[in-house]
């Protein structure tokens, strides 16, 4: 460990989300950046997008309804996403933050958030989706541009994963998405979370976080990886992805009770 300073992690165990600068190069962003808008090319676009549909703040009268794209998976479809899972300064940033060298791989996906059509997302915790036993899951939230609110950018409320799992409003309204209440988590008094491109914002699954929509005439692009102490077990939630509980750090000495879990899901 030591990628972060002792403040640096005081401010993450305190706020529940840590914004780091500095990890990738400029060749490293420039090859993620590129084959990341290959890959939405390759892709149907029509197949691949989705959208908060409880609010009418995602719809404009003169228009279809605001949509983001998103892909899973990416390390099944381009080496440089496979690569990025190993990336040491990263993965060093991570062990400081989660208070682990063993680290596995939750899942990866991309999110795209198109110029003028981008969805916002409501406040909500991603623990409702794939809960841990330990609530040992972090987020690496990567920016392949520059985001603020005006383009769909990152909003949080810090110190929000220390109340633990919270009430998971949408998983009694809709099949499709978890929110917390909104009237005690508005958007609007959220905290934006300003990053440059190449920044990572790493954070907890407790924590609440949401996003604008993007009204702005730029994208934003973005990848995440969430990741589990390897010592951590899942307890509910999603089915696992192909390469669930691959070890990118350290040991799994729980590997069999893991996998015996994950075919339980």
């Amino acid at each position: 460990m030591g990628r972060l300073t002792a403040s640096e992690k005081k401010f993450y165990k305190d706020n529940g989300y840590i914004l780091i600068s500095n990890l990738f190069t400029e060749d490293e962003l420039s090859r993620l950046s590129q084959e990341y808008d290959n890959l939405f090319q390759r892709k149907n676009q029509s197949k691949i997008e989705s959208s908060w549909v409880g609010s009418d703040a995602n719809f404009r009268e003169s228009d279809s309804p605001y949509t983001v794209k998103g892909i899973q998976n990416l390390q099944m479809h381009h080496s440089v996403f496979g690569e990025l899972l190993y990336h040491k300064k990263l993965l060093d940033a991570l062990e400081d933050v989660m208070g682990t060298k063993n680290i596995m791989l939750h899942h990866t996906k991309a999110h795209y958030k198109p110029p003028e059509k981008g969805a916002s997302y409501p406040m909500h915790q991603d623990y409702p989706y794939f809960p841990y036993k330990n609530d040992s899951m972090v987020a690496a939230f990567i920016h392949l541009d520059d985001s603020t609110p005006e383009n769909g950018g990152l909003l949080v409320y810090p110190g929000s994963h220390l109340l633990g799992p919270l009430d998971d409003v949408g998983g009694r309204e809709t099949t499709q998405f978890h929110y917390v209440d909104q009237n005690k988590f508005p958007i609007e008094k959220a905290t934006p979370v300003v990053a440059k491109r190449g920044d990572v914002v790493i954070f907890s699954y407790l924590l609440v976080h949401g996003s604008t929509a993007n009204l702005s005439t730029r994208p934003r692009r973005m990848l995440l990886v969430q990741y589990a102490d390897a010592h951590d077990a899942p307890s509910g939630g999603e089915p696992g992805q192909p390469a669930r509980g691959l070890v990118l750090r350290g040991v799994n000495l729980n590997r069999d009770a893991t996998l015996a879990k994950r075919y339980e899901d």
